[in-house]
């Protein structure tokens, strides 16, 4: 990365940043006293809240819708050292015909692959609809110099990916240097850009939820991502225990809400990492309609990160068409 992408994107940081905390200038200073005034989280009533809400039950009928909206919600994710080539082909194949035995099955909404395998996915998918994500900026860690994380992805996109899924630096944010955090943000926002009239590659911003200790901090971390220009935050790496939870999906689920109220704009949520089964994702689509509202019911602004909850799901959905389970031998094996 060149001074001046560098300098562009802690500009175009700043212009927006300096208006919403009301500050001359954009410093560690005025975005930790920012971050460090948002209302803490009640852990008891969080995790209260979201114990309460997943235990609602379902009828047969929202049931079966639930299952096609999750399965349309799916990153389908390898994030293996062993992928291949031939994986990702499979993996992509599994993507475009989900059921072979009932065309009307939804398809997932990505395939997510690491950046280097960007291309057998793009090949694979074609004009499909289907999203090709890439992580990048030297996932799963996080630990490059910047310009490593912005060429990481500008390979990425050039290599056909429609989504960039980065790590932040949780270094930087667990010793409070929250300017870092977000200028890494804004530089790899920028890095998605694609020229001419094609549309910039999505940009979705994993906190690693497990490494930040507490719902405060998962709150301050989303704030900062919102405010340097995140189009989803993601709770995991799926690298890291604990993953995904209910508790902290509902934390992001209220940031990215009041985001909307405060600023206009609507940004996306991906629990990822350890949701497995039909009765996990039901549980996560009923938060997301209590907490966010209906208007995150969708691909465009809620995904699951996810490689075995595909198959959990077709069998579950198999049930409700004929009234049987499947053996494990219906779904294939990724």
């Amino acid at each position: 990365m060149t001074l001046s992408t560098s300098t562009t994107a802690e500009a175009n940081l700043a212009a927006g940043a300096r208006d919403l905390l009301g500050v001359s200038r954009l410093t560690n200073e005025a975005l930790t006293s920012w971050v460090h005034g948002l209302p803490g989280v009640d852990q008891v009533g969080c995790e209260g809240r979201a114990a309460a809400l997943g235990t609602r039950s379902i009828k047969t009928s929202a049931k079966a819708w639930a299952i096609d909206t999750a399965i349309g919600m799916i990153d389908l994710t390898t994030l293996e050292g062993a992928d291949t080539v031939g994986k990702v082909r499979s993996l992509c194949a599994k993507a475009l015909v989900p059921d072979p035995t009932d065309p009307t099955t939804p398809r997932p909404a990505a395939v997510c692959v690491y950046g280097d395998l960007v291309g057998t996915a793009r090949a694979a998918l074609a004009d499909s609809g289907i999203r090709v994500a890439a992580v990048a900026t030297a996932f799963p860690s996080g630990r490059a110099s910047l310009p490593v994380k912005v060429a990481d992805t500008q390979d990425a996109v050039r290599a056909g990916a429609d989504e960039i899924d980065m790590v932040i630096d949780r270094g930087a944010f667990l010793a409070g240097d929250y300017l870092t955090v977000c200028t890494q943000i804004a530089a790899v926002r920028d890095a998605c850009h694609r020229p001419g009239d094609a549309p910039d590659a999505h940009l979705k911003v994993i906190l690693e939820t497990g490494e930040l200790a507490t719902y405060d901090n998962v709150r301050r971390a989303a704030y900062l991502a919102l405010l340097a220009g995140a189009d989803f935050i993601k709770t995991s790496t799926g690298k890291v225990q604990p993953a995904a939870t209910l508790p902290v999906t509902l934390v992001m689920l209220e940031a990215v809400r009041d985001w909307r109220d405060l600023t206009g704009t609507q940004v996306g949520v991906k629990p990822a990492g350890g949701i497995r089964t039909t009765k996990d994702a039901i549980k996560y689509l009923v938060m997301v309609n209590e907490v966010a509202g209906e208007d995150w019911l969708s691909p465009d602004w809620f995904r699951f990160g996810a490689s075995g909850l595909l198959n959990d799901l077709l069998l579950q959905r198999h049930k409700l068409t004929t009234g049987a389970y499947s053996g494990p031998d219906y779904v294939t094996l990724d």
